[in-house]
């Protein structure tokens, strides 16, 4: 089994159950990121890190089984795009786009490849519901704004790729929605 299919096995049985807030089933989104990291062409370690990349944070693997299961490599990806979750919100934001600045390149890809599949579902929810999306965060639209805007603003100072321009394309297109 290769380290791609090992990932997606994890991420499949860790996420079981789970939904997104727009309600499929939560794997669509790993599998999404890691597929748009395959795409352009980054490394196996990086799209297996990409299927597990909400592991840490939003399920009950630790790292010490992602370590077992996949390798030093890819827990440092993960971690370096998991939140805090002892932090506050924003004490989590802040030290997440940190960690991302200073990410090595696989990292920063999976973090803004991560921020493009939500931004797009995002857009897709706002043409379904129109204002009401913003009551999915519990932050509203501008905490949620402030913290794509500087994921942005980090990512464009220390890494030059497609994917920045596209996030940044859908960060206008966010910025546009009306709130509720």
């Amino acid at each position: 089994m290769t380290l791609e299919e090992k990932a997606l096995q994890l991420a499949a049985r860790a996420h079981e159950g789970q939904l997104r807030k727009d309600g499929p089933p939560y794997i669509i989104h790993p599998a999404a990121v890691a597929d748009m990291l395959r795409k352009h062409g980054f490394s196996e370690t990086v799209v297996a890190a990409a299927y597990v990349h909400d592991v840490l944070e939003d399920t009950k693997i630790t790292e010490e089984e992602l370590l077992a299961e996949l390798g030093p490599e890819v827990l440092a990806l993960v971690k370096a795009v998991s939140y805090d979750k002892t932090l506050s919100w924003e004490e989590a934001r802040l030290a997440y786009i940190e960690s991302v600045r200073q990410a090595p390149e696989g990292a920063k890809a999976i973090s803004v490849a991560d921020k493009i599949h939500n931004a797009r579902s995002l857009l897709a929810a706002y043409a379904a519901e129109g204002p009401a999306v913003w009551k999915h965060f519990n932050r509203g639209k501008a905490k949620k704004m402030w913290f794509e805007e500087s994921v942005l603003t980090r990512l464009k100072e220390s890494w030059q790729h497609p994917l920045v321009d596209e996030y940044a394309g859908l960060v206008s297109q966010m910025q546009e929605l009306k709130e509720a």
